[in-house]
């Protein structure tokens, strides 16, 4: 295949056009509320009703910069250029459509053959933070499309591992969703040689299916029925699980992501040996900072005295849909993306993670006094955090004076 020469990149990050951006942003997104309640404690409370937040919630600095380099795309290309996202920009209903408001078109995350024949050498095409398949990117760079990349750069640390994995011949074991951009972008880059192969375990069930087949091999026929959609073409588990590599969607439950590292050691332990394990097994911790820091801070949220939980955020978000997890293993958890889904303080839309949709519950909000705890995802602007307490409040029908005299004055 001829090699494709990029065009250079265009410097979206010009102080000038960056300060035109940030104050944009934070117009849209920045909440003084939340801000002052963090600093002042991250608990607000009158009449009974208390609220209590997660130390840390929100965007993520590989977020922000997604939005940014965004909204700079247009600052940069005002129309009639044309500007085009493949997918979403983050998962999050709110950002995605005031993304659209600014004249920014979604297009399919592997773009169709009708929108890539629609593309020219004039046209913007923006990268999500999630990164792109290797094959959408150079049908791009063929096109001569204008790329804004803004994959985020722990989603980048993946790849490069997985590359590496690739090039000693090691199989990539993902610990991640199949379906999801991220990984469909991440198994892109093990199969971007010609060489490499992959395999994606969803959960703790999967991996030890595939353990068991390392240890005591199985029928071939339906380990590729099960991990159908999930596994690199031409992957044949007697061959490719010998060397094998841990790597993982960076927005996964970490603990989850090391329970599914230390089986998979203990399976090539047993089968090759102590003195051989080196040879056969790999792992690089490829979880983003910013969701353990999400994590960790939910998981002292919920040591506290709280009835309930809200899990802000959009509803296809991992690392968000992964805080759901972790609160309902505790107390009655409600994921919900935004204020809108709380209809009253008797009934609540929200999503369950199981069934794959919204449902209504009735008689979700005990009687005061009540202390709910609010936990958000890394794509969650503060905006939506704050129009969630302001709708708790409402419904109780507590003034608002009264429930911002309880923070005391702002601090300077």
């Amino acid at each position: 295949m001829d090699t494709v020469t990029p065009r250079p990149a265009v410097n979206l990050r010009r102080p000038d056009i960056m300060a035109e951006v940030e104050a944009q942003v934070l117009a849209h997104y920045r909440s003084d509320l939340v801000h002052r309640i963090k600093t002042q404690g991250g608990m607000i409370s009158a009449c009974g009703l208390t609220v209590k937040l997660a130390r840390e919630f929100g965007f993520c600095y590989g977020v922000e910069r997604a939005i940014d380099l965004a909204y700079a795309a247009r600052k940069v290309f005002p129309p009639p250029r044309r500007i085009y996202l493949l997918g979403e920009i983050i998962h999050n209903p709110d950002v995605n459509d005031q993304i659209r408001q600014m004249g920014i078109v979604s297009i399919h995350p592997r773009p169709t053959k009708d929108e890539l024949s629609s593309l020219t050498a004039d046209d913007v095409v923006i990268i999500p933070a999630f990164g792109t398949e290797v094959t959408t990117r150079r049908q791009l760079e063929e096109k001569g499309c204008i790329l804004v990349d803004t994959t985020c750069g722990d989603v980048m640390s993946v790849w490069k591992r997985v590359r590496q994995y690739a090039k000693e011949s090691v199989t990539a074991i993902i610990h991640g969703k199949a379906k999801h951009e991220e990984t469909k972008a991440t198994t892109s880059q093990a199969t971007a040689s010609g060489t490499g192969h992959y395999l994606v375990v969803f959960d703790l069930a999967e991996t030890d299916y595939v353990c068991n087949y390392i240890v005591n091999g199985g029928d071939k026929q339906e380990f590729l029925r099960r991990f159908a959609g999930a596994h690199s073409p031409g992957f044949d588990p007697d061959i490719h699980l010998s060397v094998v590599g841990v790597a993982n969607q960076t927005t996964m439950l970490r603990g989850e992501t090391e329970e599914v590292q230390r089986r998979i050691r203990a399976a090539m332990e047993k089968k090759y040996g102590p003195a051989e394990l080196d040879r056969h097994f790999r792992f690089f911790d490829t979880i983003c900072g910013a969701t353990q820091e999400r994590q960790d801070a939910l998981e002292k949220l919920l040591a506290e005295p709280i009835h309930l939980l809200l899990v802000v955020g959009g509803y296809n978000s991992s690392n968000t849909s992964h805080l759901a997890e972790m609160g309902m293993a505790r107390l009655p958890t409600y994921f919900i993306k935004n204020a809108s889904k709380i209809l009253s303080v008797n009934r609540i839309r929200h999503y369950d993670l199981h069934a794959h949709r919204e449902i209504e519950t009735a008689d979700w909000l005990p009687a005061r006094p009540i202390t709910i705890g609010i936990t958000a995802g890394a794509s969650c602007p503060n905006n939506v955090i704050e129009e969630t307490i302001r709708r708790l409040f409402d419904l109780h029908e507590i003034p608002e004076q009264m429930w911002l005299d309880s923070l005391g004055k702002p601090r300077t």
